[in-house]
């Protein structure tokens, strides 16, 4: 497996949350020249960066264009969502055969953090950490492949969600996750996959009807608060001390 520079990895990382959080909205451009430019990154990084993003369907590339933020159509919304719900409820299941007192600990942490940020008013972290949640309960099957794939779904989902969706209360998400999680411990596993049906198909609902007006944002101003918040992780090393090799 190729190691991946760490220069690389925060911006893959500073960009893919600043997708999720929907701070690069759908249709955003990337320039590769003021990506490399914030990283301190060759163009030949940051088109690795922008293809591993293209990989998990939050980027699109056109040739000679820049790259942008990918905007699924209502179809590929659809598509995102059937298979995510199947997903889901394989997750469900594995997670209920398979319970454990700690994973109730770790499934209420991630619950905590909602509420921490939905009582912030902080609707953009909100977003992520709903996410976050359904991948963390992925996690607890000890299935890789499923944890990849419904990642990858619950970050597209996110896309989904700037484009087609209508105002909800954050409260009425972390509800249904305490409801799922109170199903789990009770070891009734048929209740929390019900549960999950529910709480999907309502995202789902939320997100394939209304469209959503996307702002323009500044790409640079952007960068520096995600890229601070990786490094603030020490996921990464300092993005300032160095300047990309000039190309021969």
């Amino acid at each position: 497996m190729t190691k991946t520079s760490p220069r690389a990895d925060t911006a893959y990382q500073a960009l893919r949350r600043a997708i999720i959080e929907h701070a690069l909205t759908p249709g955003t451009k990337l320039p590769e020249d003021e990506i490399g430019s914030h990283f301190g990154m060759s163009r030949t990084l940051v088109r690795a960066t922008l293809a591993r993003l293209q990989s998990e369907g939050l980027v699109g590339t056109k040739p000679r264009r820049s790259a942008t933020v990918a905007k699924p159509t209502l179809k590929e919304a659809k598509e995102v969502f059937a298979m995510r719900l199947a997903l889901e409820r394989e997750a469900v299941r594995l997670v209920g055969e398979n319970w454990k007192p700690e994973f109730g600990a770790i499934l209420d942490g991630n619950i905590r953090e909602e509420e921490a940020a939905a009582a912030a008013g902080d609707a953009s972290v909100s977003i992520r950490l709903a996410g976050e949640f359904h991948i963390t309960l992925a996690s607890l099957t000890d299935n890789t492949l499923l944890r990849r794939f419904l990642g990858e779904l619950v970050s597209r989902c996110s896309l989904i969600l700037a484009v087609y969706r209508r105002p909800h209360s954050s409260d009425c998400a972390i509800n249904e996750h305490r409801e799922i999680v109170d199903a789990l411990r009770r070891r009734d596993a048929a209740r929390a996959i019900a549960l999950m049906e529910a709480h999907v198909g309502s995202v789902a609902h939320r997100a394939l009807i209304f469209e959503n007006a996307a702002a323009e944002l500044e790409l640079s101003a952007i960068l520096s608060k995600y890229a601070g918040a990786v490094v603030a992780r020490g996921a990464a090393v300092d993005i300032r001390s160095a300047k990309p090799k000039a190309r021969k």
